[in-house]
């Protein structure tokens, strides 16, 4: 008979891989007791905000809105951000994030940090690109969890084709005027600002700009799509028409968007390698409680050398995938990052978790297929990972073109 449910982990008890990246960080010369001290404060707040609530969250299609005042409040959504806009980044730097996104990966729901830290791709632009009006106006109230920001970049007609995007926006008199639609836009129902990519110019990579435009101007539409994963996010369909925004508005100089874009995918990209390995690792800690747990044969599923196997080899590929987005992390906070890596390494991240996800659920049998674990929601959400961000087909070409030529 299939149990219906998994073994539970009692929050403080000790189990192995639950301090598998405490460990890892303990023995990696890029943390230190700082990074442990974010770590442990992170993971009170998710024992006391979050994994009481995942699962209802998850039935609800959305986050509730004072979450994000909450993980504002207790300097989540800051971290990185500069103090002047109500961030703090003295002291901090990419390992610290990589360190928070572990913590916020252990209720094993995608949709959480997905739309939590929304933020992440949306208000980066501003802040590089933006005017100081621009900045004053949103950061500090996307920084306390008061208002919450999108990126709007795929299209209907196309995603990871940036340059050709289709949604545009001219200039009448003194306002500009966006007509099109945005699809698969993570927190796009919930969001009070977007961040739009629109075509100002002509065809191609120099004819697009970025917008602000507040979700609530006559003209905006949105329209909730369901989905197999991340459900606890809230995604839209967005539609522009004849919507009017004040030349302010514009995000950097005309024409000149394509580069905050692109600034943006890498550092996007890092990211969600990290939230891979900290999703496999979630996995890993469900398989080794069930196979220390589950009997067959006469003997714990652990005895059994095949499943000993599986599981070192799950491990081998994240430690692996691990160490190579601490080395590219590296790299990117000392600027000597190339797209290249980051594309290959989204790759390298997303393929492991698929393969650890398919092996966790192997472990679990049955159980797996049974709404209730982590395993079974992470397995959903594997396909998102690969996708979402740049395919893998795209990622491999964008860096055989760099490496190779052509």
């Amino acid at each position: 008979m299939i149990p219906t449910s998994l073994p539970r982990i009692i929050p403080g008890e000790a189990f192995f891989l639950q301090t598998a990246f405490d460990r890892w960080r303990a023995r990696s010369p890029f943390y230190d007791e700082s990074h442990e001290a974010v770590a442990q404060s992170v993971r009170r707040f998710v024992e006391r905000e979050i994994a009481p609530h995942i699962d209802r969250w998850e039935a609800d299609g959305e986050l509730p809105r004072e979450l994000h005042v909450k993980a504002a409040a207790a300097g989540i959504l800051g971290l990185g951000y500069p103090e002047e806009w109500g961030g703090h980044a003295q002291g901090f730097d990419i390992f610290h994030n990589f360190t928070q996104s572990e913590e916020l990966a252990r209720p094993g729901a995608g949709g959480l940090t997905a739309s939590l830290m929304t933020h992440g791709i949306g208000l980066p632009p501003i802040l590089a690109m933006g005017s100081d009006e621009l900045k004053r106006r949103v950061a500090p109230a996307v920084l306390a969890g008061e208002k919450i920001i999108s990126l709007c970049i795929t299209e209907p007609s196309g995603g990871s084709d940036v340059a050709a995007l289709k949604t545009r926006a001219e200039k009448r008199g003194n306002h500009w005027v966006v007509n099109g639609s945005k699809m698969f836009i993570t927190s796009g129902m919930r969001a009070d600002w977007l961040t739009v990519a629109v075509r100002t110019g002509g065809p191609g990579m120099g004819g697009i700009s970025l917008f602000l435009i507040e979700a609530d101007r006559p003209g905006v539409s949105r329209t909730r799509l369901d989905k197999m994963g991340w459900r606890c996010s809230d995604t839209a369909a967005i539609h522009f028409d004849d919507v009017e925004l004040p030349p302010e508005n514009m995000i950097g100089p005309e024409n000149a968007g394509f580069l905050g874009i692109m600034r943006n995918f890498n550092s996007e990209r890092l990211g969600m390698a990290m939230g891979c390995c900290a999703m496999a690792r979630v996995c890993l800690e469900e398989a080794v409680l069930w196979a220390q747990q589950r009997e067959t044969f006469g003997k714990p599923l652990v005895k059994h050398q095949s499943i000993r196997i599986k599981l070192a080899d799950m491990a081998r590929q994240i430690d692996a995938t691990q160490a190579w987005t601490d080395q590219l992390a590296w790299q990117h906070r000392e600027g000597r990052g190339q797209p290249a890596d980051y594309a290959m390494l989204k790759v390298q991240a997303t393929r492991m978790l698929e393969a650890v996800a398919r092996d966790a659920a192997q472990v679990l049998g049955g159980a797996s297929y049974i709404t209730g674990s982590k395993v079974e929601r992470i397995y959903r959400e594997v396909r998102v990972n690969a996708i979402g961000g740049g395919s893998e087909e795209i990622m491999l070409d964008l860096a055989g073109r760099q490496l190779f030529g052509g």
